[in-house]
């Protein structure tokens, strides 16, 4: 065994032996991955080995896709069969709701190029005649979907990494993590030790376990899974003869199964809502190729469906039953990337949807170690997603809710309950006693509505019971004044007395002045934007910087990397020690004027000016600016001020008709504005000119920001795309995001976020065009629910468009 070596793969299965082939298709050596038992030993090897492209995320279904034509290439290059089956496939819906939900993601699939289209049930039938038609109203059939063989698939993945040089150690196992001073890792197994540059924690099953050799607690956890494999059916084989072919792979979502041909009989499995956790705290290391015990009475109820919609499956034997665990996040999606607060310690794990996301996951975390960025927007695989409110506990709920649920309708405004409330602010019992309706993010409970007494949030694709209330919420704020906590907005201070040159590095922006605050965008070294925040300077080396909370972990992680090791910079994410409100529409600066002594005329208080002062007996931060895009200040306090400040307002604005808003309000005010949000409009796919963020991008400044060279050539060359706003004909939906956009009818861009602009009374979307196209003013139409709707491009904000508002 080497005694040193660049990187260490911890575990033999799917996901480890595509990193480490990826690693070594790009050019690594020095690469070893160590296994405690055999290849595939864990969850791999019991696999029902289904691949598809199709997700809810693009950016996770463009991993797919390489992943499923990767195959063709590990194949020849190592020589192993994989067992592929290229059968195509089909989503089932057997109601409206689930079919509307299938013509959203068939509408994604477009502008990436899928060729998937809908099936009426018959036609659906005539591809898979197991089905009962009268079961369905229709389907989606997805060409390139099919299974493979666990076994054969994991080692030619391992071969062709051996063949490019790579070392794979199998019954060895880590016992040990130890970082050494200079950075470098001990890997410490029962076999002797191995230091390494990098470590990769491939660990599957074990995944949680190794992560507790550095002192984490990764959010995974081991689910059984069941599986049945039917002897063989008459029905099968009479198909293949006459067809030439396997019956092709179906997902049955209102079943709550899936299916494919096994032999000459089918595999059905299941998601079913009885489900139960393996091993929730410690995974035992004897466990191996082992299965556990069969419990077919807790799929009963989801089975009783299946046989329902197959009644082929009546008729047919069980030849056998697979009990198997596999590993999820709380959110389903696998976790991967550099560990915050670690160095080249890397995480590849809780990739449950192993061989449709494997090939995918090794691509990008072979391109994040070499190049330094993983060369896609990956944000929904990031271990870097969650923070530290996902314990142990947390977990296992949201995991066992999302595995109940897997093929089970998420609507646009349906908000999940495990796990919650978790984090709640000083306010909280004050906000529900006045009907607000929360949702979780990163953890915390945020008001998204206030409902009216007897008025609950009805789950819908559609326009839904919140849909009034939120419209008189918005317009509450463009006719008077509203009030809205934001205290799930990331927080943080800098300080120090290289605090200033550090954020110049940083930030494209131009710093600003003591008092006040800019719009400060944040470039990786390619030119695309990695994040978008407020700074404000308070003092001499002493800033605020205010960014989306959902990416709290996520910025920690590249603000740390960058931080000068001089101690000159100390940087905190304040996160609820620092809680705030918001006032907004032409009456705030009255509601303002009655809390503090201080002079808050535009002329002392302009536009984008942040002070110190005390409003009532609390002393406060405030800033001028308002995502609504109206005239407002954003209010921070420590957290033992949230309840007096809020009772405060409240009490000051009762004679301007002051009304609580939440997020959904703060949606459609924005929209108004064509103002764009992380995550959405921006991240790292876009560059600043593309997004629209180029005149805060100061590429003549003195200092030489992250990114600077690549800004600069992008605004040479214009990018390739430009954010753009239209105006929908919609009739009873709005779009949310990942909607095709057509000129002329062909699909030229996406939609990025949408709904209803309630103060303009009109229906919005925001997306990217290509910039060749992107000020053509007729020809314009958005695909929402299977529905072309004429689309009218917006040239200027709907609300407020010269800034007065905000700026008098």
């Amino acid at each position: 065994m080497k005694s040193h070596a660049r990187v260490v793969v911890i575990g033999g299965g799917v996901v480890g032996c595509s990193v480490l082939y990826h690693l070594t298709k790009f050019g690594w050596t020095e690469v070893v991955l160590v296994e405690r038992s055999e290849l595939t030993s864990g969850s791999t090897w019991h696999a029902a080995g289904g691949m598809h492209t199709i997700n809810g995320d693009p950016n996770v279904a463009k991993l797919q896709k390489y992943t499923v034509e990767l195959y063709k290439e590990i194949q020849d290059y190592s020589g192993q069969d994989i067992g592929l089956h290229m059968t195509s496939g089909m989503m089932l819906a057997s109601n409206k709701d689930r079919f509307d939900w299938m013509k959203s993601i068939l509408a994604k699939g477009r502008y990436m190029g899928l060729d998937a289209h809908l099936l009426t049930p018959k036609e659906a039938h005539d591809l898979m005649p197991l089905l009962d038609p009268d079961q369905f109203v229709g389907a989606v059939f997805d060409p390139v979907e099919g299974h493979l063989d666990p076994y054969g698939t994991t080692h030619a993945y391992a071969k062709s990494a051996k063949r490019n040089g790579a070392e794979i150690y199998l019954h060895t196992k880590v016992e040990d993590l130890v970082q050494r001073e200079d950075g470098s890792w001990r890997i410490i197994t029962d076999k002797g030790e191995i230091v390494a540059e990098h470590v990769v924690n491939c660990g599957g099953l074990w995944a949680r376990e190794i992560g507790r050799m550095v002192g984490l607690e990764l959010p995974v956890l081991a689910m059984e899974h069941m599986y049945l494999i039917t002897e063989d059916m008459p029905e099968v084989i009479e198909f293949n003869r006459t067809h030439g072919k396997e019956l092709m792979h179906c997902v049955d979502f209102d079943g709550e199964i899936y299916l494919r041909q096994e032999r000459n009989g089918m595999l059905m499995g299941t998601y079913e809502k009885a489900c139960r956790p393996w091993s929730p705290l410690t995974t035992p290391w004897d466990f191996g190729h082992e299965l556990l015990e069969e419990d077919i009475a807790r799929i009963t109820p989801e089975l009783e469906v299946g046989f329902r919609h197959f009644p082929a499956f009546n008729r047919a034997g069980i030849r056998k039953i697979i009990n198997g665990p596999f590993t999820f996040s709380p959110d389903g999606n696998p976790l991967v990337g550099p560990v915050r607060g670690m160095t080249n310690f890397w995480s590849a794990c809780a990739v449950m949807a192993g061989f449709s996301q494997g090939g995918g996951v090794g691509l990008a975390l072979a391109n994040w170690m070499i190049d330094g960025d993983p060369g896609f927007d990956v944000f929904a695989m990031d271990v870097a997603r969650y923070g530290d409110y996902a314990t142990l506990a947390y977990t296992n709920a949201k995991v066992r809710e999302n595995y109940s649920r897997r093929f089970s309708i998420r609507y646009p405004n349906e908000e999940l309950p495990a796990g919650r409330p978790l984090q709640t602010t000083p306010i909280y019992d004050r906000l529900k006693a006045a009907g607000a309706v929360f949702g979780a993010s990163y953890g915390l409970e945020q008001p998204l509505w206030f409902a009216p007494d007897g008025v609950e949030d009805r789950f819908s694709w559609r326009r839904s019971t919140d849909f009034e209330t939120v419209g008189a919420e918005a317009r509450a704020v463009r006719e008077g004044v509203g009030l809205m906590e934001t205290s799930g907005f990331a927080k943080y201070a800098v300080r120090g007395r290289g605090a200033g040159a550090w954020l110049d590095r940083l930030l494209a922006c131009r710093l600003p002045e003591t008092g006040r605050m800019t719009l400060a965008p944040m470039l990786k070294d390619d030119g695309k934007l990695i994040g978008d925040f407020t700074l404000a300077k308070l003092g001499e080396g002493d800033f605020l910087l205010i960014g989306s909370g959902i990416a709290e972990d996520y910025h920690m992680r590249w603000f740390e990397t960058h931080l000068p090791r001089d101690g000159s910079v100390t940087l905190e994410a304040l996160n609820l020690s620092l809680v705030g409100l918001a006032i907004a529409g032409p009456k705030a600066r009255d509601v303002l004027a009655k809390l503090t002594h201080r002079d808050v005329s535009t002329e002392a208080f302009p536009f984008m000016a942040v002070r110190r002062m005390d409003l009532g007996m609390a002393p406060a931060i405030v800033g001028r600016v308002s995502y609504t895009g109206d005239l407002g200040y954003e209010i921070w306090m420590k957290p033992q001020y949230q309840r007096y400040l809020y009772d405060l307002i409240l009490e000051a604005g009762a004679e301007f008709g002051i009304r609580l808003f939440g997020l959904r309000a703060l949606n459609a005010l924005r929209l108004e504005k064509s103002y764009g949000s992380w995550s959405r409009e921006y991240r790292p796919l876009y560059g600043p000119v593309e997004a629209g963020l180029e005149r805060f991008v100061a590429v003549g400044k003195a200092a030489d920001f992250i990114g600077r060279e690549a800004a600069r050539a992008e605004r040479e060359t214009g990018g390739a795309l430009r954010l753009r706003t239209f105006v929908v004909a919609a009739k009873d939906a709005d779009v949310i995001g990942d909607e095709p956009i057509y000129l002329d009818g062909a699909v030229r861009g996406w939609v990025t976020s949408g709904g209803y602009a309630h103060g303009a009374g009109l229906s919005v979307a925001v997306g990217y065009v290509p910039k060749e196209i992107a000020d053509v003013e007729t020809g314009w139409s958005i695909e929402l629910l299977g529905e072309m709707l004429p689309a009218r491009l917006q040239a200027e904000p709907l609300f407020d468009p010269s800034g007065a508002r905000m700026r008098g």
